[in-house]
């Protein structure tokens, strides 16, 4: 069990606002962890940090702005961050990519790849400097192969997965855990939105408040956590399948998952 007073006194949540970012800023402060809570909501962060038994600090951002990364940095400059958790990145649309807007889906691309790589940049520099601290990058199950509408969302979440798990080779003598968190349907606002627009299933779904606490406790268990896998240090659950067989049992996972009630 990772012992998170060693990191430092504060955390940035990425993504806080609600789903498995509020409930990941809960968690921290259970363990008595500051905690800088980042979105684009101000009023929902708000919320959430007045509850919440620690000092906090809200910040609020765009992620896929170009400059949201370097606007954060000056936000927190004052504060010594410990642990960078980046909880951003749900896609509420799911559609396949020529049904979607160009410019929705290249902000969509900065906020899942070039946010994360310039956050990871900057505070994984200042950590790695320190020889202490932790990162998150919370990815996906559809990180482990393409299914049909899934184009922007499992490439960029692939893209997080395996930069975490090179940030862990990089880091892990330096004193800096880094964990690829892997997850499956968990039971957010944005996931609920994109189920209910398309009359999906809600059974099943993961709870947020129990992603935050595996993912907390297992942080110095890197590279990669897969949340609610059998194996949860293991592969991939379809790496044994040809490439093919594997992404037409994703788009069938992903189409029951939103195939309408009855």
């Amino acid at each position: 069990m990772t012992k998170i007073d060693k990191y430092g006194p504060w955390a940035i949540v990425a993504g806080a606002s609600d789903g498995t970012g509020q409930a990941f800023a809960e968690e921290l402060a259970r363990h008595g962890v500051n905690v800088v809570m980042v979105a684009r909501r101000k009023a929902l962060l708000e919320a959430v940090a007045g509850q919440l038994p620690v000092a906090t600090r809200v910040v609020e951002l765009d992620l896929s702005d170009p400059g949201a990364i370097d606007a954060l940095a000056q936000a927190t400059s004052d504060l010594e961050i410990g642990l960078l958790i980046y909880n951003a990145g749900g896609d509420g649309v799911n559609l396949p990519l020529l049904d979607r807007d160009i410019a929705e889906l290249r902000g969509f691309v900065r906020r899942n790849c070039m946010a994360v790589m310039e956050a990871c940049h900057h505070f994984g520099g200042l950590m790695r400097s320190r020889r202490r601290g932790g990162v998150v990058l919370v990815t996906s199950g559809a990180a482990w192969c393409g299914g049909k509408g899934l184009a922007p969302y499992g490439a960029t979440k692939a893209f997080d997965l395996i930069l975490a798990e090179s940030l862990w080779a990089e880091w892990r003598d330096d004193g800096v855990d880094v964990l690829a968190l892997v997850l499956g349907a968990t039971d957010t606002p944005s996931l609920r939105r994109s189920l209910a627009r398309l009359g999906g299933q809600l059974d099943g779904l993961a709870d947020p408040g129990a992603v935050a606490t595996a993912a907390i406790a297992h942080l110095g268990d890197g590279p990669t956590w897969s949340y609610g896998m059998p194996d949860e240090r293991g592969p991939s659950p379809l790496g044994a399948l040809p490439r093919r067989e594997a992404v037409e049992l994703m788009s069938a996972g992903s189409a029951a998952l939103h195939a309408p009630r009855e």
